[in-house]
């Protein structure tokens, strides 16, 4: 049960030029709870914690621990209070090793003053094993790890610090079923040990496993605090998006005129991807379903001339093509949403309107004279299309919220305009509202007569959206069903035991 209150924030505002991200915000968290912070992007969750955090200092407002108001002078001094974060883009270091990430700037020394290496990688281990990742290797580069394992070691790194408080922010967006199982299992510890948690989320699935409390923030404002079993989903979703919800996933009825692109027994060099045969139409949604290390992304990064083919076949409009580079394929008529927006989506130091045309610069600008000018144009005109938080599309990138960073990303392909669309992780950080936007502009791509292939870890979003799924299990296609024949826990069974016909 919650206890005493530990955390209040009392009137919280914050103002960045152009636009107020929190206006006159309250927040509370008690002993051993799980409050559960949600709104779509833009709303001010991220910016709430990072108030929170002392990574942001509040333009008005007060935050008292214990009863007591407290001034940190940044992140540091909030650690050192017990105020611990978890964010959704990693802060690992690739090229040292898990147990030196765990410990970075705080390493155990020997009676010599050496780096006790030994000791580290002992409690890294320890720590590891406590979340069920003990097949995470504490020798390990971080590099060498997945998308999942990385979030995990993050995770560890947070218990290393014994905090009493900790903020999640998207925690399982790239976790399997197991590790998001063994994370609650570690919440729920937390929690008995009378750890307050900040937990911010789009998963409306996870919190009545977890939460107690639900503040919801919309347009930088709160607008309300309830108990978790006080509304309903839908209820919860109208509070965020502020308009009523009938239906999330949209599909518009179409005729898939012919194949757009086919694969014969496709196989990499590294033993991930084996002998995949799948076909997509032209106007049709296809989704790639398995868990986390299937190989649904390296099929796509095959499809995409990103890592080379060891054997097999590709076909594109019927004749066979060999995409030896992402320039390759996208001449081809490829576009790659890349899970990973941060490394293969975005110039993050660059402007939004830049980003908009980076694949379709030399399409725009065939004799190389490039207008800044059109290229404004362009980002406006795309920024209002896919509704991008922001007044000016001159900002760079990496000031953009997850969700509208996925936008611009979209807006890049929607650019260019090719005819073949590989989805990794479409949704993956992204609000309710967002989600149903993506949804929506999928749907249309579709009637247009794109050819949609979508890989995601989330089912419902799968089965949502996909005309057929093909299911994927250790490298290998088990399954292909069309929607007729879709069903949500003969698609989950195939995915951990393989098999579905």
């Amino acid at each position: 049960m919650a206890g005493k209150t530990i955390l209040t924030a009392k009137h919280i505002t914050k103002i960045f030029p152009g636009m107020k991200a929190l206006d006159d915000v309250d927040f509370d968290l008690r002993e051993g709870e799980v409050h559960i912070l949600v709104g779509e992007n833009g709303a001010g969750k991220s910016t709430l914690a990072k108030c929170i955090l002392a990574a942001y200092k509040a333009d008005g407002g007060e935050i008292t621990l214990d009863g007591t108001p407290v001034h940190f002078n940044g992140t540091k001094e909030a650690l050192a209070a017990g105020i611990v974060a978890v964010y959704q883009e990693f802060t690992l270091v690739p090229y040292i090793t898990v147990a030196q990430n765990i410990f970075l700037n705080r390493e155990y020394k020997t009676k010599a003053g050496l780096v006790d290496l030994k000791r580290m990688e002992q409690e890294a281990g320890e720590l590891l094993k406590s979340l069920n990742c003990d097949y995470i290797d504490p020798h390990s580069f971080v590099k060498e790890l997945s998308v999942a394992e990385q979030q995990m070691v993050e995770i560890a790194k947070a218990l290393s610090f014994k905090p009493r408080i900790i903020v999640f922010d998207e925690p399982t967006a790239a976790l399997s079923d197991r590790e998001v199982s063994s994370l609650f299992e570690q919440i729920h510890r937390l929690k008995a040990e009378g750890i307050g948690i900040i937990y911010v989320s789009h998963r409306m699935q996870e919190f009545p496993l977890i939460g107690d409390r639900i503040t919801v923030l919309r347009d930088g404002r709160k607008i309300r605090t309830v108990d978790i079993d006080e509304c309903t989903n839908e209820e919860l979703v109208n509070m965020m998006v502020g308009r009523d919800v009938s239906q999330v996933y949209v599909r518009t009825p179409n005729t898939h005129s012919g194949e757009a692109i086919r694969t014969e027994n496709l196989c990499d060099y590294k033993g991930r991807v084996k002998n995949v045969s799948i076909t997509i139409h032209k106007g049709e949604i296809v989704g790639l379903a398995g868990l986390v290390g299937a190989g649904r992304t390296e099929t796509a990064e095959l499809l995409y001339g990103i890592n080379p083919v060891k054997s097999g076949k590709i076909y594109v409009n019927g004749k066979e093509v060999e995409p030896k580079s992402p320039v390759a394929a996208t001449k081809l008529g490829i576009g790659l949403v890349s899970e990973d927006r941060k490394k293969q989506g975005l110039a993050l130091n660059e402007s939004i309107a830049l980003n908009t045309v980076a694949v379709s610069l030399t399409k725009i600008f065939p004799r190389f004279f490039m207008s800044y000018g059109k290229v404004r144009k362009i980002g406006e005109e795309f920024r209002e299309k896919l509704r991008i938080a922001t007044t000016d599309v001159d900002k760079k990138c990496r000031y953009l919220s997850g969700g509208n960073q996925q936008k611009v990303v979209l807006a890049k392909w929607l650019s260019y305009d090719p005819d073949i669309l590989i989805f990794d992780e479409p949704t993956r950080g992204i609000d309710v509202g967002a989600k149903m936007e993506i949804y929506a502009l999928m749907d249309q791509l579709a009637s247009e007569g794109k050819a949609i292939l979508m890989i995601s870890s989330e089912l419902p979003e799968v089965i949502g959206m996909s005309d057929r799924i093909y299911i994927m299990k250790e490298g290998v296609i088990t399954g292909e069903l069309d929607r007729a024949n879709f069903d949500a826990e003969t698609i989950g069974a195939a995915m951990m035991l393989g098999g579905a016909e």
